[in-house]
């Protein structure tokens, strides 16, 4: 079976049987990219949520030629191991994954109240559904974050954990005031259907930071944020990631996403772009100096250079710079 909605073609490779669609209280959506071995191990982990909650999975496969990863996974639905869902999101890219996921649990299932997304190449803590959804209910936010542990692939790489890059946004538990990654997240019903397909802006496909710019809109729109540093998830960092060029070039891509979103949030408004470009070129101004102060407190020449890089790329993206990873997904 074949679906069109508003992101793209859409197929299912494979269901489970006699899945009660109208029972399920909860949706976790996982995308996938030739990750077929990481992808098992996700899924392994998801089986083994504590929870009283009725969950299902859509695994959204955007490798809609060999299709490792629904390959791999399609057996474990279609024999009754795991509750849900595979697909193919047939037009690749970051968001037209998620969007493709996202909707496709609002067509199927008319009853869930949390949308959960972690990443193929993470590993979720046991009782992590259940934490982000008690955290989302009890704070009374619409949308949870939590931390995304990195699991380095050698132990020398530990040192990197607490870097920029890695470390998670926040340490406590509670409302916060935004939210930046879809790695670990929980979105309310509620969420999705005020903001309406499609949910990321395809502009950010192949660069990410389609998730930054849907939370900042979220939040823009009046809905609450939080924390549930309770809920983590493993991420298997490769060796790759500790690399000089890797990190600079993260850094970039992340000033550039910061520009592309504040330009979305104040478009339409007197001098919006005057206003980002003056903010980049003082952010750059100061950020030898911020710079100088993280080298002094961490004795890391990467976390000193890190704001540099990140006002830089602020700069650059004035001149049209994009650094779409995604499409060399074997560099990233």
């Amino acid at each position: 079976m074949t679906l069109s909605p508003s992101n793209g073609a859409v197929s299912i490779a494979g269901k489970s049987p006699a899945l009660d669609f109208a029972a399920m209280e909860a949706v976790v959506t996982v995308p996938t990219f030739r990750r077929p071995e990481q992808l098992l191990a996700t899924l392994d982990s998801l089986r083994a949520q504590k929870t009283q909650r009725p969950f299902a999975i859509i695994v959204m496969e955007n490798e809609a030629e060999k299709r490792e990863g629904a390959r791999a996974a399609t057996p474990l639905f279609v024999a009754g191991h795991l509750p849900g869902m595979v697909i193919i999101a047939h037009d690749r890219g970051n968001c037209s994954a998620y969007n493709a996921g996202w909707q496709t649990a609002i067509r199927y299932f008319p009853a869930f109240r949390h949308l959960l997304v972690i990443d193929d190449d993470e590993i979720a803590d046991e009782n992590w559904l259940e934490r982000m959804c008690l955290a989302s209910e009890t704070m009374r936010a619409d949308i949870v974050g939590g931390p995304q542990i990195p699991v380095f692939a050698e132990p020398a790489h530990e040192k990197w954990a607490t870097h920029p890059v890695f470390a998670p946004p926040y340490s406590e538990s509670g409302r916060v005031p935004a939210l930046y990654s879809s790695g670990n997240l929980l979105i309310g019903r509620n969420v999705l259907a005020a903001m309406g397909p499609p949910f990321l802006d395809l502009r950010f496909n192949f660069m990410g930071g389609g998730d930054s710019d849907f939370l900042s809109r979220s939040a823009e729109r009046g809905f609450r944020l939080g924390w549930c540093a309770e809920a983590p998830v493993h991420e298997a960092v490769p060796a790759r990631r500790v690399e000089a060029d890797w990190i600079r070039a993260r850094a970039l891509r992340n000033g550039v996403i910061s520009t592309l979103v504040e330009k979305k949030k104040r478009a339409g408004t007197p001098f919006a772009n005057t206003k980002v470009l003056l903010k980049s070129l003082a952010l750059l101004a100061a950020s030898p100096i911020r710079g100088a102060r993280r080298l002094y407190e961490t004795r890391s020449l990467s976390v000193g250079l890190y704001p540099v890089y990140v006002a830089l790329g602020r700069v650059m993206a004035e001149f049209g710079y994009a650094n779409e990873q995604y499409r060399q997904p074997e560099k990233n």
